[in-house]
């Protein structure tokens, strides 16, 4: 399906074309029936040589020029009319300014009435408007809503500009903006949109104002479908909501991809704007104040969050002097604090360049979904499933050895820098720990960066005593007495046993390196099998070293226990 929205000044046959080219009636109240204009958002639509095409028929009087935004906001393309007539009107330029700041490319241009008067210098005025505008060089035609003259020539060119558009994503995340809600009897809830992207079934589940609501049923071009596709006209049944809890301005959510933003910076394409201002973007509209930040960019602060990405456009617009102040570009839906000064300054020569790298410069780490949801494409240094800062990441692979170095200043006796320590410091999740010492050149071992293989001073001191009374005794090792008079903890022997200076053959009971090779030598000139207590008294030990070593040239494969609890040498 393709979708198109009218514009126009009120009274200029918008309404008119629409029931011509659809055989339907768009205005949907007895009062606008009445009346003889437009006053809500109307819908209708037929089926062109290309496919089915559903218009959106907006209000021109310039009393309802907000539903008349609600209605093109949305929507890929317009069909522009003006009245032969009557030429160029006020509303004429205030809907040309709404399509142009929303940046419609889409659109035809359509003089009406051309059976009333000349169509040629309407036609040529409205050309000189368009001039300079997103929609310079579209189409034109002229038709008589009377006649019917040129009605088959408007038909062919709706259909050029509806083949013309781009193809939406099926897959993308779906944004739709809610701009009718009612009641339906036995069924509930009823909301209508312009569905852009993305894909809609029954039974997905979609965010609504932070909550998750259950599409019971979908109609599109006045049918039940178990499943839509943007872009096209479509009305979800909602499980679960109250019709008082869901109005124009809502928006149904692809749940967790949309953030919710309060903050944004913002392109401009007027170079000053007044400070309160109002924001329409999709069928909402809010209240927002307006920093300027330089170069035709600002910061806007909105008076209730959006589901908004980079690229997005909007409009501001001033309802007391009832015009559009400016279009709106989207840049940056998570942008940095203001709170130095010269803060806005800088802030607006970043916005000049690449904003998804500057929006990376100031975050330094995003995850790849992440950006996505901010509108991004993908940019920085890939690291897994996250995307890094170019020097922020340079940084933190420069700073990793150091945070090793002083950890290893701090703690001399510990094994390691541990990993979650490391995350900690360099202030970086902890699955990227590992990324992050590969690139500096270290090594993660069980969880930790191993530290140099050195020992304190004090601590190298007491260990040469005892590596000094092994060198006289190989089997004797030192008491606890002696070890503590030494100084030597738990944590200074497990140090030297690290460092390979000493090895630890039970709790407290330290050997140096070479003991339990020089240990299986002795023991092999014992006649086999021997008893632990031969084995101890060949060495010249004790039992409390005895039967700990035993066990260790065990585990070693140096000896074999026997079931006797004899052994023999391998």
């Amino acid at each position: 399906m393709r979708v198109i929205a009218t514009a126009g000044h009120v009274d200029h046959g918008k309404s008119t074309l629409i029931r011509l080219l659809t055989g339907m009636e768009p205005d949907r109240w007895a009062e606008e029936r009445r009346r003889g204009l437009t006053i809500d958002l109307g819908f209708a639509w037929t089926t062109l040589p290309g496919g089915p095409v559903a218009f959106v028929d907006v209000p021109g009087h310039e009393r309802f020029t907000t539903n008349m935004l609600a209605g093109v906001g949305p929507v890929p393309a317009a069909m522009l009319v003006v009245a032969a007539d009557e030429g160029w009107m006020p509303q004429s330029a205030e809907h040309l300014a709404a399509l142009d700041g929303l940046g419609v490319r889409h659109g035809l241009l359509v003089v009406t009435r051309a059976d009333l008067a000349d169509p040629g210098p309407a036609l040529a005025e409205a050309r000189g408007h368009l001039a300079g505008t997103s929609l310079h060089g579209v189409r034109s035609v002229a038709v008589s809503g009377r006649t019917g003259d040129g009605l088959d020539g408007l038909r062919a060119a709706l259909d050029e500009v509806a083949r013309a558009l781009p193809e939406p994503d099926p897959a993308a995340d779906v944004r739709l903006w809610v701009d009718r809600s009612f009641t339906v009897r036995g069924a509930g809830t009823v909301v209508t949109g312009t569905l852009g992207a993305g894909t809609v079934s029954v039974g997905d589940e979609l965010e609504l104002g932070g909550r998750r609501v259950p599409v019971r049923g979908l109609q599109s071009l006045g049918e039940p479908v178990e499943r839509v596709g943007g872009v096209a006209r479509v009305a979800v049944n909602l499980r679960g909501v109250e019709r008082d809890q869901v109005g124009r301005g809502a928006a149904l959510l692809t749940p967790g991809a949309w953030p919710a933003v309060r903050e944004l910076d913002v392109r401009l394409s007027a170079p000053e704007v007044p400070a309160r201002l109002v924001l329409h973007v999709g069928s909402a509209a809010v209240p927002a104040h307006v920093r300027p930040l330089g170069a035709g960019t600002a910061r806007l602060v909105l008076a209730r969050p959006l589901p908004l990405r980079a690229g997005d456009r909007g409009l501001l617009r001033d309802p007391g002097l009832h015009r559009i102040s400016a279009g709106v570009l989207v840049l940056d839906v998570r942008p940095p604090a203001l709170d130095r000064r010269g803060a806005a300054r800088l802030r607006g020569l970043d916005l000049t360049g690449d904003v998804a790298a500057s929006h990376l410069r100031h975050r330094g780490l995003v995850t790849a979904r992440e950006l996505r949801s901010l509108g991004f494409d993908d940019a920085g240094v890939p690291v897994g499933e996250w995307r890094a800062d170019p020097d922020h990441w340079a940084g933190l692979v420069r700073r990793a050895p150091e945070v090793v170095a002083a950890w290893r200043a701090e703690q001399p006796l510990a094994a390691g820098v541990p990993a979650d320590v490391l995350a900690r410091r360099l202030d970086v999740p902890a699955e990227l720990v590992a990324a992050v010492v590969d690139q500096a050149g270290l090594r993660l071992v069980d969880g930790r960066v191993p530290t140099a293989a050195a020992l304190p001073a004090p601590v190298e001191r007491a260990v040469a005593a005892v590596e000094a009374d092994l060198a006289r005794s190989p089997f004797a090792a030192p008491d606890a007495n002696r070890l503590a008079g030494l100084g030597l903890g738990p944590r200074e022997l497990a140090a030297a046993v690290r460092v390979g200076r000493l090895v630890r053959v039970a709790d407290g009971v330290v050997l140096a390196p070479d003991a339990p090779r020089r240990a299986a030598a002795v023991l092999a000139d014992l006649p086999a099998p021997f008893t632990a207590g031969q084995a101890k008294a060949a060495l010249g030990t004790t039992r409390r070293v005895a039967l700990p070593l035993l066990e260790l040239l065990d585990s070693l494969g140096l000896t074999r226990r026997l079931p006797d609890d004899t052994r023999v040498v391998r």
